[in-house]
């Protein structure tokens, strides 16, 4: 199979079940933001020290996937009956990694800025890329495209997992944490 098809050469590309639309489609932008963040994931995960966490990592990209899949496809079209839904067990997944994760971290007394350890910093960069995904995929409603609110809320927690693996990483790794210096009172 040729990887390349030319079929995109004039700006077009198929979404799933064959529709072509213009590459930069609200529809594309969300997927492809979707995409890139996993793409940052796939390396955050080579420098996690844990197997834990890198295990976790895949399972997201893996949910990703077919969060990318689902917004690659129309309402209406008979594919997405294949597609695995990202939904409720997804979210509490994630929403117990966090609860587990902070017991173990110092109470925030202010704003964290991004940065510290490698690891940390990594995951602040791929938590503004998922911000950013969040807002691609609201996009689509304000375009009048029907979006799952569960994929809405999968990409909100997932920006919170990121924040709270940050705190984690700069704390096994003795990094303290950068501190927001508000100057306005």
């Amino acid at each position: 199979m040729k990887i390349y098809t030319k079929t995109g050469d004039t700006g077009t590309t198929s979404l799933v079940g064959g529709k072509r639309v213009s590459k930069t489609h609200v529809r594309l932008e969300a997927y492809g933001t979707v995409d890139e963040l996993s793409a940052y994931l796939g390396l955050l995960q080579t420098y996690l020290p844990k197997e834990e966490e890198k295990s976790l990592i895949q399972w997201v990209q893996n949910r990703l996937f077919d969060l990318g899949c689902r917004l690659a496809t129309e309402d209406d079209s008979p594919y997405l009956v294949r597609i695995p839904e990202v939904g409720v067990d997804e979210v509490v997944r994630l929403e117990q990694v966090i609860d587990e994760m902070q017991q173990g971290l110092p109470p925030l007394r202010s704003f964290v800025l991004p940065g510290g350890c490698r690891e940390a910093s990594l995951c602040h960069v791929c938590r503004t890329v998922c911000r950013r995904a969040e807002r691609r995929v609201l996009a689509m409603t304000d375009e009048g495209i029907a979006v799952d609110e569960r994929l809405v809320a999968f990409l909100n927690r997932l920006s919170d997992f990121l924040f709270v693996l940050a705190r984690k990483m700069n704390n096994l790794s003795g990094c303290e944490e950068i501190f927001w210096e508000k100057a306005c009172n």
